[in-house]
């Protein structure tokens, strides 16, 4: 709908993954895991209201994979306080947007993934949110000392506050792949 998708699909095709866009409800028949992108979270969870995606997404993630990053992480969360929309409230976590500041604050770093195997991960972080609180069935994946979660886990469900879409490491999208026997615990 809006944000990095294209860059997604181009890594996931990179790895044989077949992808194609979502828009509209009848757009997640006969796909087997979710990306939701970064982008601008408001738009976002604007469009998503216009097209009458919220449940259906909502009854996807019930049973199937979905991935946020960046913006995707705020609208997939159950707290984003500073959020004007309703978010989908998939994943037991609150979430602050842009944690690290305006676009000029936009960073690289390295960072240790847990579940993530090799050496540590390059992330870029681009008006980055951050995970300040997990419910007890979240697994926390990553953190940026000082800072806070910047990754997490919960079931089926995967949140990153980075976009590893924009690097060429194709790890966290074969880590995605991975996902999908198991229904996220509060489902």
């Amino acid at each position: 709908m809006q944000g990095d998708f294209s860059e997604h699909a181009a890594i996931l095709r990179r790895l044989d993954a077949e992808a194609r866009e979502v828009r509209l409800p009848t757009d997640l028949e006969g796909i087997d895991r979710l990306i939701i992108p970064g982008g601008e979270s408001t738009t976002i969870s604007r469009l998503m209201e216009m097209y009458g995606l919220q449940e259906p997404i909502r009854a996807f993630a019930a049973h199937k994979p979905v991935w946020g990053t960046c913006a995707g992480m705020i609208v997939m969360a159950k707290r984003a306080p500073d959020l004007d929309r309703e978010p989908l409230g998939l994943m037991d976590i609150s979430v602050i947007r842009n944690a690290f500041g305006r676009q000029l604050d936009s960073f690289e770093t390295d960072i240790e993934i847990e579940e993530v195997a090799g050496p540590s991960l390059h992330a870029v972080f681009i008006r980055a949110p951050l995970i300040k609180e997990v419910g007890p069935a979240v697994k926390v994946m990553a953190r940026i000392d000082g800072k806070g979660i910047v990754a997490a886990r919960e079931g089926n469900l995967l949140a990153t506050a980075f976009h590893p879409e924009l690097t060429g490491d194709t790890r966290m999208h074969q880590y995605f792949l991975t996902l999908g026997g198991e229904v996220s615990p509060t489902k």
